[in-house]
């Protein structure tokens, strides 16, 4: 499947608010309402305006197929080398199991070498268990145990 990439604009917020919300986890935690919910905006002109974020989507056929965030974080560690953090990593589920996603990664990889990064770290619910094994296969090591603190808004 030939797949592109570029940057997010505000008019596929839509898109991808459905895709984060097109499964058992995001369904209890998204809004897909229409209008979209205004916080959706605040938080993508946030993330378009910083320079160490890039909300990614995935093309197929103009459609989109798939998104990704990409934080690239200054860090004092390893001798100063920046880490490239992946987050909110979605397929359209109608198309999940065609490689969609393993190209995904590695467009986020290749953008994590541009950047300089000494390494690319990213988190999955243990509730994803397809996902664990996912990026199982494509070489991430689960080494490190993970830990948040929801507060309540």
């Amino acid at each position: 499947m030939d797949v592109s990439f570029r940057v997010a604009t505000a008019d596929d917020l839509p898109a991808l608010v459905g895709m984060l919300a097109d499964d058992h986890l995001g369904a209890q935690r998204e809004d897909f309402s229409d209008p979209l919910n205004p916080a959706y905006i605040a938080a993508f002109n946030r993330i378009d305006a910083d320079p160490h974020n890039e909300l990614v989507v995935a093309v197929v056929d103009n459609a989109i197929v798939g998104t990704l965030q990409i934080t690239i974080i200054p860090n004092l560690s390893f001798i100063g080398s920046p880490r490239c953090l992946i987050e909110a990593v979605r397929v359209s589920s109608d198309l999940r199991g065609q490689g969609i996603g393993g190209q995904m990664m590695n467009y986020a990889i290749d953008r994590a070498r541009e950047e300089g990064c000494v390494m690319v770290e990213l988190a999955s619910n243990l509730k994803r268990p397809d996902a664990i094994r996912f990026y199982k296969r494509l070489g991430f090591d689960p080494s490190h145990q993970g830990f948040k603190l929801m507060l309540k808004k």
